[in-house]
């Protein structure tokens, strides 16, 4: 088996469950130097000026890897709290991540995208989708024109590029033919967005940031001719096999799922979602057909609407606590106006009727709350390696489905039709990874069942999203169906809450479980579940079972 794609063995030393090396007197501080020593690790030391992911390098690190990793299998939790032991679960899945990445992942050999180095826009998670280096420019955090400083911080980001550039000529060794090819296209999207800088800094720009500018072109440049060169040469495979991805999910993202598992939850929501909207269709087969916005002032309108209604429905309707950051947060991210011929799926969707996107919108919510509100445990910051994926984007697809549920649609039922369009997408375009993963399908391939599984051809209009969507899924294992699974595990965390309540002889508040959900903050569901009713069962078959 090629070296990038070896299994990951199942009883890999990772793997230990807490206390098994016990020693006593450790204590939840433990953990939190430890936390601290960890963190300080993951990044790795610099080389010529940009963060070094040379082989060399990796080799070289991997004892001290595994002293931080004996010290955490070595705390004896016995007596801790369910919050601190689910802290210490966060950092096992974290070390986790790192071998998994070292071992088999490994995009700073396999994965050109992975040198993507400059972002314009906030990503709507905790960290950005995907494997991202350590020394990206946040180009959303800048505002032009620049001041003094931020200019100085903003060249000092550029600088990094170069080298970076350079040192991925030498590191991506990798044969995995799919992410090769794909990965060039963001690689000219990041030559783009530099010249953008240049646009945007303007005649005031300063010389030092002109030339940061022009080198981080020219590098960048550079690296695509070097893959487009390089790419008739790569022939391997670009997923990493049903048994990775199993132990990936169970081990890394805590979702206790095979990748059996994942294809029927896929495709039993891919038809439930197909039914239901037939069910849907037929029941509002009276009323007249809802009305795509023509104009930008009709979409504005629209956005009023959906905010209006939206606001209403989670403040009144005691589905969680209102703060004052959230109608801010709607405002921010109104859903504006494109031309027809243009509109990607969602697009196509909110100029019917933004609102079931928008409740998607729960992401922003989250993040600031994670701004504004950060939980006390500095574990339950953003979590390295996407390990947030199946709460977070489960969480903000779950909604889409609980809210209509709930009531959100009862005076605008042919909404309802867009909410089960939007969960047939997400089934398809996850079960079309789940292939990918097991190299049965071809990037293309995984596609085209994205595209077929999406009703009325909404998928069949704009090729952009589908090739950003499949890209990402190739190159994050399990984020393309965490959409589908985190709204699994969150509705069986709601099912064991609700029956909790009623064997307490209670009412159940909606509101009660999702405050109690937002407090706990954006770590894996299983670990919420198990903080929330006590009910460890998920965790304990993950790390006892390997």
């Amino acid at each position: 088996m090629p070296r990038q794609l070896r299994l990951v063995p199942l009883l890999a030393a990772l793997a230990i469950a807490p206390g098994a090396q016990a020693q006593s007197g450790d204590g939840y501080p433990a953990l939190l130097d430890l936390f601290e020593d960890w963190r300080a690790f993951e990044r790795p030391p610099m080389r010529d000026g940009a963060p070094d992911y040379t082989a060399a390098t990796f080799d070289a690190r991997d004892a001290d890897f595994r002293a931080l990793r004996a010290r955490l299998t070595a705390l004896d939790t016995t007596g801790w709290s369910v919050p601190e032991q689910v802290d210490w679960h966060l950092v096992w899945a974290e070390m986790n991540g790192y071998d998994f990445n070292r071992r088999v992942l490994m995009p700073w050999a396999r994965d050109p995208a992975f040198y993507y180095s400059v972002w314009p826009s906030r990503s709507d998670v905790p960290a950005h989708e995907g494997p991202t280096h350590h020394a990206v420019t946040e180009l959303w955090t800048y505002d032009f024109p620049l001041s003094e400083s931020d200019e100085a911080r903003l060249v000092a980001d550029l600088r990094v590029i170069p080298p970076l550039m350079r040192q991925a000529r030498e590191n991506l060794t990798g044969n995995a033919r799919e992410l090769w090819v794909a990965g060039i296209r963001p690689m000219r999207t990041q030559r783009a967005v530099l010249g953008s800088i240049r646009d945007r800094a303007g005649a005031d720009a300063s010389t030092d940031l002109l030339d940061a500018i022009a080198e981080a072109e020219a590098a960048t440049d550079d690296l695509v001719s070097w893959l487009e060169a390089e790419a008739p040469g790569k022939d391997g495979p670009s997923g990493i096999g049903k048994e990775n991805y199993t132990w990936y999910q169970q081990n890394v993202h805590l979702v206790p799922m095979t990748w059996e598992d994942e294809v029927r939850l896929l495709q039993r929501e891919l038809d439930r979602a197909w039914s239901s909207l037939a069910l849907e269709e037929h029941r509002n087969r009276d009323l007249p057909p809802l009305a795509a916005a023509a104009t930008a002032e009709e979409m504005e309108a629209m956005n009023d609407d959906a905010i209006a209604r939206f606001t209403a429905f989670l403040r009144e309707g005691g589905v969680f606590t209102w703060t004052d950051y959230m109608r801010p947060v709607l405002e921010d991210h109104r859903i504006a106006f494109a031309p027809e011929a243009t509109r990607n799926f969602f697009q196509i969707g909110a100029h019917y009727d933004p609102l079931p996107l928008m409740t998607h919108w729960y992401h922003w919510f989250e993040l600031a709350r994670m701004d504004t509100e950060p939980h006390p445990s500095p574990m339950r910051g953003p979590l390295l390696y996407n390990i947030f994926d199946s709460r977070n984007e489960g969480t903000a697809t779950g909604v889409e489905e609980m809210f209509l549920h709930a009531g959100l649609y009862d005076d605008r039922p042919r909404s309802r039709e867009i909410v089960w369009i939007m969960l047939a997408q997400r089934a398809a375009r996850g079960l079309g990874s789940l292939y990918a993963h097991a190299n049965e399908m071809t990037m293309e391939e995984a596609g085209r069942v994205h595209q077929a599984g999406t009703p009325r051809g909404w998928m069949e209009t704009e090729e952009e999203l589908l090739l950003f969507e499949q890209h990402l899924y190739l190159r994050q294992p399990g984020y393309g169906t965490s959409y589908v699974t985190g709204k699994y595990l969150l509705e069986r965390a709601l099912a064991d809450y609700a029956r909790q309540v009623e064997d307490r002889g209670e009412t159940l508040r909606l509101g009660d479980f999702f405050d109690r959900l937002n407090a706990i903050d954006s770590i894996p569901i299983s670990l919420a579940r198990w903080e929330m009713t006590g009910l460890d069962g998920d965790v304990r078959r993950i790390t006892e079972g390997r």
